[in-house]
């Protein structure tokens, strides 16, 4: 045997043979994940899915007497949300957030959500963990109305860290033609509601972890009294859905469009819904944002633009009406348990020529105890 020969012998003997697993991709615990979310796949459905789970591509039979069917597509994730879930290991709620995030923004346009699928990409798969996610974004699409078609989870060690994921979906729904709501149907005169969020959403996290976490030092698991939680908790709060809320709304009242309020706040999400020539004025007085909101502010020394500017400010969907069905539309917010009221109403803009979006929402006024 020859040196070379004896060195070789030697090396193979002591190194393991390559393996995925050994590269750091479980496939075995990729299986064992799939079993545990199927459960939530199945009751996560509607009647026009194909099929089951398992397949290269989820199958959805478009049905239903449509004239001329408009396919409406969003997609989103949750940000730096998701550090907050994995700090203190609660995984149910981002999932929640990942639909709310997808299938709100579907609904501006008047669209119902018909299904959904997402992408998880994880450090390293832990079975548990990922179907605790998988069981909120089912809850997330129960809420909805729409379809959990299947979706994607994938290893990347090496990229990411053993146990850090992070989420994107995509959600596609469907509306006629010629009832898709665009801003050429606000008219002046029309009446802005506003319809409150269950917290920062999934909005504005990176602000609030270097204001509360970095710079505060606030415990996460630590009760705070304005809250009636852990901050933990507050901010895992999940985000409201309100699609279905949404077309009930539209079933019952004249709805000229709606805006999903995220990152850019109330003022710049409302403008991409407002025409050239006009000018939604909002009145601050008519709402209190929540005390988280006033948390990061009064901690972080935020200015009240920076923080309109990031955060949803407690409005996490805006409705504009005709002004004649606003007690309608109203009451069918309220009876369906959406905290709502008038925000403001559409204006003609001083400067009609203005092509600038941000002449076109006007808020005036201070926010009581805040």
């Amino acid at each position: 045997m020859t040196e070379r020969d004896a060195a070789a012998d030697q090396t193979t003997g002591s190194t393991p043979p390559a393996s995925y697993a050994a590269a750091g991709v479980d496939i075995d615990a990729g299986e064992r994940a799939v079993e545990l979310i199927s459960p939530h796949a199945k009751r996560a459905s509607r009647p026009e899915v194909l099929g089951g789970l398992g397949g290269f591509s989820g199958l959805f039979a478009l049905k239903g007497n449509y004239r001329e069917p408009v396919l409406a597509a969003a997609s989103d994730g949750v940000g730096t949300k998701l550090a907050i879930a994995q700090a203190i290991d609660k995984h149910d709620t981002v999932g929640r957030d990942l639909v709310a995030m997808c299938v709100d923004d579907l609904v501006v346009c008047g669209a119902e959500p018909l299904f959904l699928q997402d992408y998880i990409a994880v450090g390293k798969v832990v079975p548990e963990t990922v179907a605790e996610i998988v069981a909120g974004i089912a809850d997330g699409c129960v809420d909805a109305g729409c379809a959990l078609l299947g979706g994607e989870t994938a290893e990347h060690p090496g990229l990411m860290q053993d146990n850090h994921y992070d989420l994107s979906a995509t959600a596609v729904g469907v509306v006629e033609a010629d009832d898709v709501l665009t801003p050429d149907r606000v008219r002046a005169g029309d009446v802005v509601i506003a319809m409150g969020s269950s917290g920062l959403h999934s909005n504005g996290y990176s602000l609030a972890r270097k204001v509360l976490l970095e710079w505060g030092h606030m415990d996460l698991r630590g009760h705070v009294e304005e809250f009636g939680c852990t901050l933990g908790e507050e901010l895992l709060e999940p985000t409201r859905i309100y699609a279905r809320d949404c077309l009930a709304l539209i079933a019952e009242a004249d709805v000229r469009t709606f805006a999903h309020i995220t990152g850019g706040g109330l003022a710049e999400n409302l403008a991409r819904v407002i025409p050239q020539g006009l000018v939604a004025e909002l009145e601050r007085n008519t709402w209190t944002p929540a005390p988280i909101f006033a948390l990061i502010a009064q901690r972080g020394r935020v200015e009240q633009l920076e923080m309109e500017r990031t955060f949803n400010m407690g409005v996490g969907m805006v409705a504009v009406v005709a002004p004649e069905d606003t007690d309608r539309a109203q009451a069918v917010l309220t009876a369906r348990h959406v905290d709502n009221w008038v925000l403001g109403t559409i204006k003609r803009a001083a400067d009609p020529k203005s092509t600038e979006a941000r002449h076109r929402v006007s808020l005036v006024g201070e926010h009581p105890r805040f």
